[in-house]
């Protein structure tokens, strides 16, 4: 369904849907930005800073327009210095505000791995609980046409491996509103990874403030032959992908992940219990990736490991850095029809 643009001072974000005039809609980048401003305007602890939040783009229009009602003591413009302003939000959370700090790219977020792996994700455990970390790091992910190996990443994978640290992965507008809502008010730390190519998507989008949880995946379409787990931009690739499968006689049900860390491993289990069949789409690398440790947990567990009826398979990333060429990128990225051919794969073989 076609969506306005961005208007400057967002006063209206809204539109309906042509069939079911009911149901209020909204993009992604629209769900970021409301879910954002209707924290600052409920709790006056919660503020904004990072590269170019007070920009008329606004981060890709998901800053646009804070600064003019909310001024610039909460929305603070940050200067090249990612562990810098890293510790600085880190130090807010600490004294008792909510800061959410936006990293233009999770390229960069490494250059902040100190003051993330080190401090922020390691206090309250140092502290035996008496102190928290309410911080909220927002990152784009993923491909672009030309981004190439230093600003097309996904690194999830890195910061769920620390303990202490979330990690979330909206693929909807309703979750990209209710997680950032339930990331700003957790008392730990949540890196809140966003994909690039889902800015424009459109969807259901209450006007409420409203919290989805952290740590539960979502069935998001039912079936008994294999189930998908799918990440971030793969969700809908997978569901296409589903639909075109379902044709043919195979019904996947297709599970949206929505958080990597902690992971609704009990959601996993049970839908593989089921179908006995297991694909993971993921947007970042295969080798020590998200992908790795879903199939490990899945398969630790015995009922699950004896229902396999054939080899769980994954759909990730080959071991290269991101080519800028875009022969290259449509070789080296995954879509539907690379789905298709794993769960095609996993039936076969079973």
């Amino acid at each position: 369904m076609p969506w306005t643009k961005i208007a400057a001072e967002r006063q209206n974000i809204t539109t309906t849907d042509s069939v079911n005039p009911d149901v209020r809609r909204g993009s992604y980048r629209d769900a970021i930005l409301e879910a954002t401003r209707s924290c600052m305007e409920t709790d006056e602890n919660v503020f904004v800073l990072g590269e170019g939040v007070d920009d008329v783009g606004g981060v890709f229009g998901t800053t646009q327009g804070l600064i003019d009602i909310f001024g610039p003591e909460r929305v603070i413009d940050s200067p090249l210095a990612e562990n810098g302003i890293t510790g600085v939000a880190m130090g807010a959370a600490l004294a008792g505000m909510r800061p959410l700090l936006v990293h233009m790219r999770v390229d960069f977020l490494p250059l902040s791995l100190d003051q993330i792996a080190n401090h922020a994700a390691k206090w309250s455990y140092m502290f035996g609980g008496n102190a928290s970390v309410p911080l909220t790091i927002r990152a784009i992910t993923g491909r672009g046409w030309g981004s190439a190996a230093q600003h097309s990443q996904s690194l999830q994978a890195i910061f769920a491996h620390f303990p202490g640290l979330k990690v979330v992965m909206p693929a909807t507008p309703y979750d990209a509103k209710g997680l950032l809502i339930s990331s700003l008010y957790d008392n730990n730390p949540v890196l809140y990874l966003e994909h690039r190519w889902l800015y424009d998507m459109t969807g259901p989008l209450p006007a409420e403030m409203y919290r989805v949880p952290i740590g539960k995946a979502n069935l998001i379409r039912e079936g008994k032959d294999v189930t998908i787990i799918a990440i971030s931009q793969m969700v809908g690739m997978a569901m296409e992908a589903a639909e075109d499968l379902g044709a043919d006689g195979i019904e996947c049900e297709v599970i949206d992940l929505r958080t990597i860390k902690p992971l609704d491993i009990e959601l996993i289990r049970s839908s593989v219990q089921k179908t006995g069949r297991l694909v993971v789409a993921d947007t970042a690398w295969k080798e020590f990736g998200v992908s790795a440790e879903i199939l490990a947990l899945a398969l630790e567990d015995r009922d699950t490991f004896n229902a396999l009826k054939g080899p769980a398979i994954r759909v990730a990333l080959p071991d290269v850095p991101t080519p800028a060429s875009h022969v290259l990128e449509e070789v080296f990225y995954h879509g539907p029809e690379d789905i298709i051919s794993a769960v095609k794969k996993a039936v076969e073989e079973a």
